[in-house]
């Protein structure tokens, strides 16, 4: 069975996809960029503000779907500069102090809405 996870807490999709998927007990969350949730507006404020509202729009659905960072089992780090991979590491290392889940980190040509940072993340459910 597959349950369809949407909240407020979290930008709306901006295009044709859900915010995360609950399936055979794990939850599937599309990638989160620094949209602040009530505007759509992109946080401009650099690498580090930018993490920083990825991670609480991460938390928003994970919250919506019962879950915490605790139930991370994978996550997909995307950025368009992996001279910020340090800013990045050290903030999402905050989340994830203990029992971090599995982690790719790639270096891609551009993101949505011309940010500098996405995260997708893969959740076992409870």
């Amino acid at each position: 069975m597959k349950k369809i996870i949407k909240t407020e807490n979290a930008p709306a999709a901006i295009g044709p996809y859900s915010q995360a998927v609950m399936a055979n007990g794990m939850l599937y969350m599309s990638g989160q960029i620094a949209l602040v949730p009530e505007t759509g507006e992109v946080v401009d404020e650099g690498i580090e503000a930018q993490t920083i509202r990825v991670l609480r729009n991460m938390e928003g659905v994970l919250s919506e779907a019962g879950l915490t960072f605790d139930d991370v089992v994978k996550t997909t780090v995307f950025l368009t500069d992996m001279e910020d991979f340090g800013v990045v590491n050290s903030i999402y290392g905050e989340k994830f102090a203990e029992n971090a889940p599995a982690r790719s980190c790639v270096q891609v040509a551009g993101l949505p809405k011309g940010v500098k940072v996405e995260i997708e993340a893969i959740a076992v459910c409870k």
